[in-house]
């Protein structure tokens, strides 16, 4: 085992001892809301609470993306980057209150992802307090635009307007601890408008009802046949429509995601949907549209790479169980890269993407530890010369 694996457990109670400080930097980053294309005031926090721990260059890149760089000692050593998401499902009200309890935190937006940012914000206190300087930089940055509609654009345009190579990147997300992904299926998110002509009327006599066009489309979805190798899915996620329970339904909306090993398969999956809905527009009086708002690129790291294998040791030196499986996140935007990175997650959390979504605060300390651990490794080498192979 590494010298620096074999102590991380001893790092748990130092990291703890500035608890406040990493609580602080959660509950500012959470009560400051920021849903996808609004993450203005939470890239402000971001940047004023750096330039308080008195990183060595605190700025934005080209497209609004904060970013914050600690210095490493060997200008010759690619960076390593350390990456969380600003944008949260919440959207509320442009302020909330958060609620931090002994053992406890609760709030909207908590765990997708202000948890994974407001640690990242106080990481360059907890290595300062922990005396660790690495060999190469240090590039923090909160993403803007990932979720939903934002399609990974922030990361997206981050790394590929960024003009030295990387040597290892970490994507931090608030839960589950033990989380260890280091593949990314091919995706495709998308939404179904169903749009029914009022004072029009349908086939049976009466009037065309957006929400039964809805569920007809759904019905036909899931008769597709997939294949089982590599294995793909349909995910239909969200569904609305209608105005009140007396009238009828004049639009409802589909969300759903395809998901696959192969993205050949996501595509042609997405042309048999799209067939579907042409039909429908065909044989009903009403219009339905299809619309693209996201997708991904399946790639993987392998099981044995040295980064893996390095995350692993880390995770078991702390008593942390690794659980892989595949994502849809920052992550896919490394790999597409040749750029080597995993997504770790931090703490247990509850009742995620709802306004009482909570955290445990005492295994965080564990997964900030996790956290400096893999970081270690990178600077010692774990992803020179090794790209995907």
């Amino acid at each position: 085992m590494s010298d620096h694996v074999s102590k991380l457990p001893g790092l748990i109670d130092s990291i703890k001892a500035i608890q406040d400080i990493i609580i602080t930097n959660i509950v500012l980053i959470g009560q400051t809301p920021a849903p996808t294309f609004k993450e203005k005031k939470r890239s402000k926090v971001f940047m004023e609470r750096m330039a308080e721990f008195g990183v060595d260059e605190c700025t934005t890149d080209g497209y609004r993306n904060p970013i914050a760089i600690v210095r490493g000692t060997d200008p010759e050593k690619p960076p390593i980057f350390l990456v969380a998401h600003l944008d949260t499902f919440y959207s509320g009200p442009m302020m909330c209150n958060y609620t931090v309890e002994q053992d406890r935190i609760t709030g909207p937006g908590l765990l997708d992802n202000s948890l994974g940012v407001g640690v990242m914000l106080s990481i360059p206190e907890i290595l300062k307090h922990l005396g660790i300087r690495l060999a190469s930089d240090l590039v923090m940055a909160g993403t803007i635009q990932s979720i939903g509609k934002g399609n990974l654009r922030g990361v997206r345009h981050l790394l590929k307007t960024w003009p030295t190579r990387i040597r290892g990147g970490i994507c931090l997300e608030g839960v589950e601890l033990g989380r260890l992904n280091y593949a990314s299926n091919g995706m495709v998110r998308c939404e179904i408008e169903c749009r029914a002509a009022e004072g029009k009327h349908g086939g049976d006599g009466g009037q065309p009802n957006a929400i039964l066009m809805a569920n007809e489309i759904m019905n036909k979805i899931m008769r597709l046949k997939l294949p089982q190798r590599p294995p793909t899915r349909i995910v239909i996620g969200k569904i609305a429509g209608g105005a009140n329970h007396g009238r009828i339904a004049l639009a409802a909306d589909l969300g759903f995601e395809i998901r696959s090993d192969s993205y050949r398969i996501v595509k042609s999956t997405l042309v048999d949907i799209q067939d579907i809905v042409a039909d429908v527009n065909r044989t009903k009086d009403a219009r339905v549209k299809l619309k693209t708002i996201s997708n991904l690129k399946a790639a993987r790291l392998k099981y044995n790479h040295p980064l893996v294998k390095a995350a692993s040791r880390v995770m078991e030196a702390l008593g942390i169980t690794p659980v892989s499986k595949p994502t849809e996140s920052a992550l896919s935007i490394f790999l597409a890269r040749n750029i080597p990175a995993v997504t770790l997650g931090i703490t247990r959390g509850y009742h995620p993407y709802t306004e009482s979504a909570s955290m445990d605060i005492e295994p965080m300390f564990t997964g900030i530890a996790q956290i400096i651990g893999l970081l270690q490794s990178i600077d010692n080498g774990v992803c020179d010369e090794h790209g995907l192979a």
